[in-house]
């Protein structure tokens, strides 16, 4: 192996040892294999995980796939790295080291054994959590020891107390990890554990609000029966909850993010929509609607076509103010999906209004479907564009499209 530097394109020669012999990249946590030869973490793993079982180097069989950290290689590399960070070179974060078996079966053990002490237990979830943040591989080591089961019971058990740390504490580790649909069915099946989540939705910390929000929502897209989910949305407390998550302060965004994914499960079930509309959920809705990054919109604009699929529904909404120029606003401005669904909310609210046709075309709707109807938007969107298009022609003013320089050329024209 080569003892000499290699040029990097930013100018700087990393020796040749602080680079993995597999990627060839810096190496950001150098780990050592059973044959003595040191490659970088990610790389390696990802090598022994597509099936490989030599050492990539020296080509001999691997005798075990333990990874042993390189901590003097690291030091070294991040010594290297802050001598030329005058170069452009950052220094490499000390990286967490992954959980064993052995850690995480003693951990659940602690948590599971109501022999210890209350504090003991919460020491040992907090412990738990904060491994589970880390790694995708660290959450699959957690899961693959039974402990969604010993969480839910500590979560459900006690839960009359007005405050239980360890509970609380046990749903934020749990919400982290996606629940099989027996687990689902254990928990939409029980009464008293929905009322329990529908209670926390109101407490005084929003981080347990959310996390109960977001359990309702794992719960709710995981049942498929539909007499367990009729349970659900008959308490009714649950709704109110998830809509005043979603009215707090932009500042905590992870409960704008859970709150609308939490509303739209909840509004998949055809029988919560009029509960939803007569909670105030469309004044909600609206109010909030720029303040959603893309995913989070496109599932608050799709609640919203829900929403308008009944006519209390259309009612509430238009009788907003701000409802149909945000939702032409929209189109092409955030995803296909998202002007998909602007659409269909469009169409039916025009259809059910014609107050909302007059406003949809002062809001410059037509210039917008007639964009969308020339892009590469998706078929479905193109047609409920057709549509509106068809179903506003008696509302455009004679001039709207004789005096139009936007589409001169355009093949579009009206029904």
């Amino acid at each position: 192996m080569p003892a000499s530097l290699e040029p990097l394109d930013l100018g700087v020669q990393i020796p040749y040892h602080f680079r993995c012999p597999i990627s060839l990249e810096l190496m950001g946590d150098p780990v050592t294999v059973s044959t003595g030869q040191t490659y970088d973490r990610a790389s390696i793993e990802a090598w022994v995980a597509t099936g490989n079982t030599t050492c990539p180097v020296t080509r001999v069989p691997l005798a075990d796939f333990t990874l042993i950290p390189n901590h003097t290689l690291r030091r070294l590399i991040q010594e290297w790295c802050v001598a030329n960070r005058a170069s452009g070179i950052q220094r490499i974060p000390t990286p967490k080291q992954p959980a064993d078996s052995a850690l995480v079966r003693s951990l659940l053990n602690q948590i599971s054994s109501e022999s210890n002490q209350p504090q003991t237990r919460l020491a040992a979830v907090r412990r738990l959590r904060g491994l589970a943040r880390d790694s995708d591989k660290n959450r699959s080591l957690i899961a693959s020891h039974n402990a969604r089961k010993i969480l839910l019971d500590i979560v459900f058990s006690n839960h009359d107390s007005e405050d239980s740390e360890l509970n609380h504490e046990s749903l934020a580790l749990l919400v982290i990890f996606p629940l099989n649909e027996s687990e689902c069915v254990s928990v939409a099946s029980n009464s008293d554990r929905f009322k329990y989540l529908s209670h926390l939705l109101f407490h005084s910390s929003m981080e347990v609000r959310v996390n109960s929000a977001s359990l309702i929502e794992m719960v709710v897209v995981g049942t498929r029966s539909p007499e367990l989910r009729a349970q659900i949305i008959n308490i009714d407390e649950i709704l109110k909850g998830v809509i005043d998550i979603l009215k707090n302060p932009i500042s905590y965004p992870r409960a704008l993010k859970i709150g609308i994914k939490t509303l739209f499960a909840l509004c998949m079930v055809k029988e919560t929509r009029q509960k939803a509309i007569s909670a105030g959920v469309a004044e909600t809705l609206i109010d909030r609607l720029a303040d959603f990054e893309k995913c989070d919109a496109e599932r608050a604009l799709a609640t919203i076509e829900l929403l308008c699929r009944i006519p209390t529904g259309c009612a509430a909404f238009t009788a907003h103010a701000l409802t149909i120029p945000l939702l032409v606003k929209v189109i092409l401005k955030i995803s296909d999906r998202a002007t998909e669904y602007a659409a269909g909310a469009l169409l039916s609210l025009c259809s059910a209004s014609e107050q909302s046709k007059k406003e949809a075309v002062a809001a410059g709707v037509l210039t917008q479907l007639l964009l969308l109807v020339q892009s590469d938007c998706t078929g479905r969107a193109k047609r409920k564009a057709q549509l509106l298009l068809k179903l506003l022609r008696d509302s455009w003013p004679e001039d709207s499209i004789r005096n139009s320089d936007d589409f001169a050329c355009s093949e579009v024209v009206p029904f």
